[in-house]
């Protein structure tokens, strides 16, 4: 695209036109990080992207994969966190963003931290500092939240759940903290030996939270994990149609629903 920028002149009638600018705009590209995406997985969607920039533009493209992960590698204090320098997971905003050939991949990491801190901002963290949670805590809940939560609605039960149990002092027992620690996508079973790690980030085995979130959440997951909804279920899982979840406060319950759709 062409933008003519034409400079202020100056003369009667008899003046020579004056020059004009010609400046010429980089194409623009689009890069789209789904919620839910860990770094790893934006750093390869990057990089995807950024290929088909260089294939469509035939010029060399600035972002890569290598660069991405350089630039969310060290911890960084985090505007509305404390002082602590904290890991980037979970502040990696998922969003659309784009840009150029010669775009930077700390730049785009910018974008996606300032994105965070402006839709983080709208939140109101009034009923989660009521329970002893601090931002951190939101966060990490809200990266679960987006990892087990297919349905909407669902979003603010799982919330719920996840309140119920710290306050009860339950383990949580969310495998997704387990395959986020041993890099175990969900289209793989877990074996007795993964539900036995005793990686801190299995939520079966400690209680608590897991030290650090294991997603980037989007803003509903966010939402949800600051505004649980009222209800006192203590279990989730997943129904047959592998959208919505059954809840239920009962263990018993829990059990016959897992035994009655074959789950183990």
């Amino acid at each position: 695209m062409l933008l003519a920028v034409t400079a202020a002149g100056c003369g009667g009638s008899g003046a020579a036109a004056p020059p004009t600018t010609t400046i010429r705009q980089l194409r623009q590209f689009r890069i789209v990080f789904p919620e839910g995406f860990v770094r790893v997985q934006m750093a390869a969607r990057v990089q995807a992207v950024a290929k088909i920039a260089q294939r469509e533009s035939r010029r060399n493209v600035t972002l890569s994969r290598a660069a991405y992960l350089a630039a969310t590698a060290k911890p960084r204090a985090i505007p509305g966190f404390g002082s602590k320098k904290l890991p980037l997971e979970g502040f990696l905003f998922p969003d659309t963003y784009d840009f150029d050939r010669k775009s930077t991949s700390a730049q785009l990491v910018q974008e996606q931290l300032q994105e965070f801190t402006s839709k983080w901002s709208t939140l109101d963290l009034s009923y989660a500092r009521g329970k002893n949670l601090s931002p951190y805590d939101v966060l990490t809940i809200a990266s679960m939240i987006e990892k087990e939560a297919v349905a909407p609605g669902d979003r603010a039960k799982v919330a719920r759940v996840i309140y119920n149990r710290l306050h009860l002092g339950m383990t949580l027992g969310i495998d997704a903290t387990i395959r986020y620690a041993l890099h175990i996508p969900g289209t793989k079973s877990l074996t007795q030996s993964d539900l036995a790690n005793p990686t801190p980030y299995n939520t079966r085995l400690h209680a608590g939270l897991p030290p650090t979130p294991i997603a980037n959440p989007g803003l509903a997951s966010i939402q949800a994990a600051a505004h649980p909804a009222s209800g006192p279920w203590l279990y989730f899982v997943a129904s047959p149609d592998k959208v919505h979840s059954f809840f239920t406060a009962s263990a018993e319950a829990f059990n016959q629903y897992k035994a009655t759709h074959g789950y183990g």
